[in-house]
């Protein structure tokens, strides 16, 4: 039965393809283990010419010859470690570089469903943890394995030089000390497992706590988070101590194994000695051999379980890697055309996993229009527009730019010709002028200061300690919530592309700061096709067409003043936040 078996560790021959590219270096630091592992069995040897010619036989010339061949193996066993590890530990740290890299690029491919599905936590338990787990396993354990067993080789064949008869007594326990190994190791790959689902789970809530404090302070929920957090440190807390069990238990085994071994060992050759079938120089070089050989044994079992928390790891990391991506690019998608006419939606039907979210959706868009989808919460408004982009993938039906459907175009193409401006601002940890140029980094600064002043943040951005230098932030904290959705609109002029997506850019602002944006925003929409998503209906009454939804449907559709007049759902959504006082003011009809 091996350690490592291909059907039970598939991840296994996949981390072979990151190897393959540094067999060079791998082959040579196998070559410097093998000389280790030589010099480490040679001095075992030595042990006999030591004892029965320098000790026993008082042979001069021995004496003056064997401390220089001593200090010569030593040299080279040193020079051979060296070489050895810096090796391994360049391959190891490449290896698990390149692993970190293609999942940070995977995660950048996945689709906006892999994000809602998995917590924030979660993903970087496996980015950050996982990865390195997996850098302990490759750069130090499967070194120690890899050196230990050629020194395990060198021992066997000194072992067998020496006294064959007692390497066969001895082989017999080799065995039953190889079998804890593999039992350990499964229950190492199990705990270690579960230990890294748990620090998932705990990795989230500590993001949900931290980017939440202010409404966790707000409602005095402090004592429930600390609950919440100790139930899930007290359960990774007991797998971290059934590893350690696991850990501790199989150095014990190994010790009385080895223990009865070496006293079978010793009973037998002490009366091989004495009847004089061997001299104490062959018997003593061969205990050395056996008592060295014991230690490279008792490595591998340590490094075994880094090893099997190494290949949980990389079965967590490649199961991401191995996601199935469904917004997918045809192999020839052309470029959409920056003249493009008409947006149409033909029959587009859209489900999360079983739950459907549109059905049977019907509209066309002409350049220059200005529409609204309004309707309650979760009527799938948001959905909608996101559709466009291709955040997601329609489950029915077709969205076509002049007859042709969207996803015949490159993804890259398709959304450098749409702006979005959304209720959750993303800001970065950054300048305010980087997050103003995200995705348009060559603009000048001239152009930076036109498109902020085109969305009425200039001002406050000259008042900041350093202008446009000055960081803002992760999320943009430094700045209140109508500064970072000026800097999200700026950011939009300055991509000035020619469909321009709004959802719900104005429902979580106050009434002053609302009219602020709305400025900017106003500025933004000169001269582009516009779909707007609003909560305020008061802020679409200008919109060439308006749609309302319902469950997933357009239930109307119509100007303003036809929708009022119509006494539908429309009405009611109007006349409902007349009476809530949601409409900044009554628009005229």
């Amino acid at each position: 039965m091996s350690m490592l078996s291909l059907r039970d560790h598939p991840e296994i021959k996949r981390l072979f393809g990151y190897i393959r590219p540094y067999l060079g270096r791998l082959v040579v630091a196998m070559g410097c283990m093998i000389i280790v592992a030589f010099a480490t069995a040679f001095s075992a040897y030595l042990v006999k010419p030591v004892l029965d010619d320098i000790f026993l036989n008082k042979d001069a010339l021995k004496l003056m010859f064997l401390p220089f061949v001593v200090i010569a193996l030593y040299l080279v066993k040193g020079g051979a470690m060296y070489g050895q590890r810096y090796l391994m530990a360049y391959i190891g740290q490449r290896i698990v570089a390149n692993i970190r890299r293609d999942m940070y690029y995977r995660l950048q491919d996945m689709d906006l469903s892999y994000f809602f599905k998995n917590s924030t936590g979660t993903i970087l338990s496996r980015l950050i943890n996982d990865v390195n787990l997996l850098r302990g396993a490759v750069s130090g354990a499967v070194t120690s394995l890899l050196r230990d067993s050629f020194t395990i080789m060198g021992l066997i064949f000194v072992v067998f030089y020496r006294n064959w008869r007692l390497a066969c007594i001895a082989m017999i326990v080799l065995p039953i000390a190889v079998y804890p190994i593999v039992a350990f190791g499964r229950k190492f790959f199990k705990f270690s497992t579960r230990s890294q689902e748990t620090i998932g789970d705990l990795s989230m809530l500590i993001h949900e706590a931290i980017t939440g404090i202010r409404i966790v302070k707000a409602f005095g929920m402090e004592d429930y988070e600390k609950s919440r957090f100790n139930v899930e440190n007290e359960r990774l807390f007991r797998i971290y101590m059934k590893i350690q069990k696991v850990r501790a238990l199989s150095s014990p085994v190994m010790e009385t194994l080895g223990g009865l071994g070496i006293a079978a060992i010793i009973w037998i050759g002490g009366f091989q000695v004495l009847k004089g079938h061997a001299t104490p120089g062959t018997f003593f070089s061969f205990m050395t051999a056996l008592f060295m050989l014991y230690q490279p044994i008792k490595k591998i079992n340590k490094s075994n379980s880094v090893v099997q928390e190494g290949l949980s790891a990389a079965r967590r990391i490649f199961d991401v890697m191995d996601i199935e991506e469904k917004v997918v690019e045809a192999p020839n998608a052309i470029e959409l055309p920056a003249g493009w006419k008409t947006l149409r939606f033909d029959h587009v039907t859209f489900a999360y996993e079983r739950d459907r979210v549109l059905q049977d959706i019907n509209f066309a868009v002409k350049r220059g229009e200005m529409v609204a989808f309004v309707g309650k919460s979760g009527s799938g408004k948001s959905t909608l527009l996101n559709l466009i982009p291709r955040f997601y993938e329609v489950t029915g039906g077709s969205i076509a730019f002049d007859n042709r459907d969207i996803r015949d175009f490159t993804i890259r193409s398709l959304r450098s010709q749409i702006a979005m401006v959304t209720q959750e601002i993303i800001l970065f940890n950054d300048t305010v002028r980087n997050n103003i140029a995200y995705g348009n980094q060559g603009e000048s600064m001239e152009e930076i200061i036109r498109a902020s002043k085109l969305a009425n943040a200039h001002d406050f951005i000259m008042k900041l300690p350093d202008g446009y230098d000055t960081i803002i932030g992760e999320k943009g904290v430094k700045l209140s919530g109508g500064e970072r959705q000026r800097i999200s609109i700026a950011r939009a002029i300055l991509k000035n592309a020619p469909l321009l997506i709004l959802d719900e850019a104005t429902s979580s602002l106050d009434a002053e700061a609302e009219v602020e944006v709305q400025e900017g925003l106003n500025n933004l929409m000169v001269s582009r096709t516009v779909l707007i998503v609003a909560h305020r209906l008061s802020t679409v009454v200008g919109a060439d067409r308006i749609y309302v939804l319902e469950k997933g449907r357009i239930v109307e559709e119509g100007t303003h003043e036809a929708l009022f007049h119509a006494n539908g759902s429309y009405r009611q959504l109007f006349d409902l936040q007349v009476r809530n006082g949601l409409l900044l003011e009554t628009p005229a009809l």
